[in-house]
């Protein structure tokens, strides 16, 4: 079915939450607190200064195994509050209980959330019945659009490419989060249906975009964004040289930000600007000097140095 999505790219299809979404993490304060106050200076830095459409709350970024229902929702109710008028907040909700998370998805819908995004059914493999079955019942849940998640590396299963095209035919389910890297299959779902794919690997931004994704669910674009999105307008302008350019910078960094856990990196980058993040939670651990070290030579390498 069709979609009516308004900032459509020239190519055709929707782009329902902009071009560069990053997958923001949850400021705590020296305790372990929810820092709401962070989160809203975070909120704006990665809007205002980073150029993000959208912000994506309470992932696996976001630390969303270690944070209570409470703080998900006072964290949701927080940034739309200080972004909401300029960006689209989009909020974690998938768990691997159907029950959990429809009940999730509500709260959300309640805070003000502008969008779900529902990570595949983890641990318990769920056939691709019991898939379609789940994404199904969420969408219908809330009057929200909806963001699938395809991580098979995580979930421990892929969204079938029949599976996909069966959910694109749900009017609230608009986009895919995709961190399969399979090209192929991406490919094919993209031919069959009008889903918006955002790319859930930074690194293969580029390559998806070439196939008709149309942007990027980031953790490295809390330092990359802005130069992220010239890399998105530029391929979309027909400028393919200053894409690649760009793509070839910002590799460093692309792949640096998971030489251990994203949020890990993230956290201890944001630490040396004086940012919002504060430490993580167990079972995470915070970066070490040599991480730390590492990470600092990736930022210099993708010409994104952090203070000394």
């Amino acid at each position: 079915m069709t979609h009516d999505h308004s900032a459509a790219p020239s190519r055709g299809a929707s782009r329902p939450f902009g071009r560069v979404m990053t997958a923001m993490v949850t400021p705590f304060t020296p305790d372990g607190g929810l820092d709401l106050d962070g989160a809203a200076r975070l909120a704006e830095y990665l809007v205002d200064e980073q150029g993000n459409d959208a912000l994506v709350l309470n992932g696996t970024t976001g630390e969303s195994p270690t944070t209570t229902e409470a703080e998900k929702e006072s964290l949701i109710r927080t940034v739309v509050e200080a972004v909401g008028d300029r960006a689209r907040i989009v909020t974690g909700v998938g768990t691997n209980d159907t029950r959990h998370t429809v009940e999730l998805a509500s709260q959300a819908e309640k805070a003000g959330a502008h969008g779900l995004l529902v990570v595949t059914p983890y641990y318990n493999k769920p056939p691709q019945a019991g898939l379609l079955r789940h994404f199904t019942t969420v969408a219908d849940a809330t009057g929200l659009p909806v963001m699938l998640y395809d991580i098979p590396h995580r979930a421990g299963v892929a969204i079938a490419t029949e599976t996909l095209v069966k959910l694109a035919e749900h009017g609230r389910i608009v986009a895919v989060k995709d961190a399969k890297g399979d090209l192929f299959a991406t490919s094919e779902v993209l031919s069959r249906t009008d889903l918006a794919y955002y790319s859930g690997e930074d690194a293969l931004t580029l390559p998806m975009l070439s196939v008709g994704a149309v942007g990027v669910v980031g953790t490295s674009t809390h330092f990359t964004g802005a130069l992220t999105k010239q890399m998105i307008e530029a391929f979309e302008a027909g400028d393919n040289g200053r894409a690649l350019a760009l793509h070839r910078q910002l590799l460093p960094l692309y792949t640096g930000i998971f030489r251990t856990q994203g949020t890990i990196l993230v956290k201890a980058g944001l630490g040396t600007q004086g940012r919002p993040a504060g430490p993580v939670r167990p079972p995470l651990v915070d970066a070490t000097g040599d991480e730390l070290a590492q990470l600092r030579a990736d930022c210099a390498a993708a010409g994104l140095p952090l203070p000394e």
